[in-house]
């Protein structure tokens, strides 16, 4: 028995080693990529060695590209912002879900359910309109507001409200705390590890976001990193070696991102009557 079990692990760890290995096979050519020029990108063939290696893309992105800077702290500002907004709303409208008695809670979270299955593509027209009627194209509002709230994510913080020990918050009540108070003082300091996968999942699609800033922006200098990235192509030429030093900048936020946030995942939460 424990032999079939050795194997089955044996293989299962090969089948991981290898996908882990496709998966990170690109992201390291591309690192190295960003120190290359651009002939030996065109002409180098794949090689994770530079011949000539060099800082000069890096410089030539944050120097000569006076909007380069300006479209990173938009991306900034806006996956930031959205998701701060996220975690409280979110989180808010979860633990209603999940603990508060109130007419129409369940047709409420239908809706929620209903809103799960219909695709983004589908609300772009309408929520173009909504935008231009608002006249909040071409500005921060108009990305930060319509995204500030996730169904997906307001269902996976009902379903972890639901499971959380309700003698915490009557010990909160009995000490004399409201139920906002109980909110804030008390559940959301011990949901920590579900607003860290929150955090990281709202920012990376906030941060990974195309078409929305597409749709929105339309001043070069309101675009988001995804957008302005796309203006190192040109009709005739395509500036790889820009491309992939913009690439590695806008990954960092989320790799340390993910770092500060890992820790939530790994450690997780004990919930006892005495906490």
């Amino acid at each position: 028995m424990t032999k079939k079990v050795s194997i089955k692990r044996v293989i299962m760890y090969g089948i991981l080693s290898a996908y882990a290995i496709i998966t990170v096979i690109p992201f390291l050519w591309a690192l190295t990529s960003s120190f290359k020029p651009l002939n030996e990108i065109l002409t180098g063939g794949i090689n994770f060695i530079p011949e000539n290696f060099t800082l000069e893309n890096y410089k030539t992105i944050f120097t000569e590209e006076a909007l380069f800077i300006r479209w990173l702290m938009n991306s900034l500002v806006i996956a930031v912002g959205a998701t701060l907004l996220n975690l409280i709303f979110n989180s808010m409208a979860g633990y209603a879900l999940a603990r508060l008695s109130f007419p129409g809670r369940t047709p409420l979270f239908i809706i929620v359910l209903a809103v799960l299955m219909i695709p983004f593509q589908v609300t772009m027209i309408p929520n173009y309109l909504i935008l231009r009627e608002l006249e909040w194209l071409n500005s921060y509002q108009g990305m930060i507001v319509p995204g500030m709230v996730n169904a997906t994510f307001i269902f996976m913080m009902r379903q972890f409200f639901i499971n959380f020990p309700r003698e915490v918050e009557e010990a909160a009540a009995i000490d004399g705390l409201s139920k906002i108070g109980t909110f804030f003082r008390i559940v959301m300091p011990m949901a920590k590890a579900a607003l860290g996968a929150q955090a990281i999942f709202v920012f990376m699609s906030l941060w990974n976001d195309f078409m929305r800033p597409l749709i929105v922006m339309s001043d070069d200098s309101m675009y988001t990193l995804t957008v302005g990235i796309n203006q190192f192509q040109s009709q005739f030429v395509t500036y790889w070696n820009y491309i992939m030093a913009a690439s590695m900048v806008f990954t960092l936020p989320v790799l340390v991102l993910y770092i500060f946030f890992n820790s939530f995942f790994l450690k997780g939460l004990s919930f006892r009557g005495d906490k």
